[in-house]
């Protein structure tokens, strides 16, 4: 059976490829491949060239045009002979087997490049079973294209398909059976971690959510007081960590979660599950957003949705604007008439449009803040905010019961 470790690609240098459909503007294109060239720093990929194409849809056997890869072929040939390619969609198994075919070097999507990252980042033998599973699940309907020995008959004694089986039927088989076996491993999984969320009591749980890279580590050490990983990179964290937090006289849970991204593989969502409960189980969400990011906005809006698609959508939320020692304004001429884009903003300007903003949009239930984790500016004012919000949730919830407000708590449980 085909290892995923196996088929990593361990190409040091990438040609990026992205498409841009009526539905994709060419600035949002550029803002994807630079996004996909970080994805390939952090996979330890240097990127050589980029190339874009604009379409009114994927080519269906290409994904982009004949013309544009004969282009890109040629460009390879002359000018890095040993790089590998990588798309920013999806590909279909049989545009990726045609693409590879023309251009004869390893051709990656973005999934297959987000699945890789993850493969290394795992840690924890519960983050390494959802990775495994995700890799599978990927594997599965490109398996042809892994094989260079696909005529060669299997059989003989002992063959469970007899003799005349293809090895690529058996590695199906093979690659199904693993997939149910992981499945009802993390259901295993899920079952503990169930438990464990059920045995943690009374107190009020926060989760830091967002999108990867924005400082949520940074913070849960800064808050927590704990050594939690954070590093420069994408996905540094993949395992849901948990500490108990102690504000004045108030206890709480806090986590940190694996990061969002646009255009998550499906596949990690599913078998990330359990991870995501964390999110999904939580009363309060504080997202981190890194307002130094040129395109804080549109990270913003991918977490709000992503959260709406795994059902946290509608919870108490702390937008946490991260970063504001990284922030610089783009330049504005005082001359043009045209409106300020956001990110010619001050950051005094970004703070009143995105805190009324958010007010205004659900008064109710989001605040906004606006700090700095790796120098600590403004922490004490996002300590109060969460002190007042976690006490009135614990209030509401145990109206009778405030024991666990007044407990001596001088000492942390670890």
């Amino acid at each position: 059976m085909i290892d995923p470790q196996e088929t990593r690609i361990t190409a040091e240098n990438a040609v990026l490829i992205g498409l841009a459909t009526d539905k994709q503007t060419p600035e949002q294109v550029e803002e994807y491949l630079a996004e996909l060239d970080f994805l390939a720093n952090t996979a330890g990929i240097v990127t050589v060239k980029r190339f874009t194409q604009r379409l009114h849809r994927p080519d269906g056997k290409f994904h982009i045009g004949s013309g544009k890869l004969a282009e890109i072929k040629a460009w390879i040939e002359e000018k890095a002979p040993d790089a590998c390619v990588i798309f920013d969609d999806e590909l279909t198994p049989a545009q990726q087997r045609n693409i590879e075919k023309e251009l004869a070097r390893p051709v990656l999507d973005r999934p297959r490049l987000i699945l890789d990252i993850f493969a290394s980042r795992a840690r924890t033998a519960h983050a390494k079973t959802q990775v495994e599973l995700a890799q599978y699940e990927y594997m599965l309907p490109r398996l042809t294209k892994l094989w260079t020995h696909l005529e060669r008959q299997r059989g003989g004694t002992g063959t469970r398909g007899g003799a005349g089986e293809k090895e690529i039927e058996t590695d199906r088989r093979l690659v199904r059976d693993r997939i149910s076996l992981l499945k009802n491993q993390l259901k295993d999984i899920d079952r503990q971690k169930q438990t464990q969320r059920g045995n943690r009591g009374k107190l009020v749980r926060v989760a830091l959510v967002g999108y990867t890279n924005v400082g949520k580590s940074t913070l849960m050490n800064v808050l927590s007081k704990s050594d939690v990983f954070a590093e420069n990179k994408l996905f540094a964290t993949l395992d849901t960590t948990v500490r108990k937090v102690v504000l004045g006289n108030l206890p709480f849970l806090l986590s940190d979660t694996v990061g969002f991204i646009r255009k998550l593989p499906h596949q990690l969502i599913e078998s990330f599950k359990s991870t995501l409960d964390e999110t999904r189980e939580a009363d309060l969400l504080l997202h981190i957003v890194d307002i130094s990011h040129p395109q804080f906005e549109s990270q913003y809006n991918t977490v709000r949705q992503t959260l709406e698609e795994i059902g946290a959508g509608g919870k108490p939320v702390i937008v946490v604007f991260n970063k504001i020692d990284a922030y610089k304004a783009a330049p504005h001429d005082p001359h043009d008439l045209a409106p300020k884009r956001e990110d010619q903003y001050t950051l005094e300007e970004l703070e009143h449009t995105w805190m009324s903003r958010i007010t205004h949009k659900d008064a109710d239930n989001d605040e906004a803040i606006f700090i700095s984790a790796t120098r600590k500016d403004n922490i004490d004012a996002l300590r109060e905010l969460m002190y007042e919000r976690v006490k009135a949730i614990h209030i509401a919830r145990y109206p009778y019961e405030k024991d666990l407000l007044f407990r001596d708590w001088s000492v942390e449980e670890e």
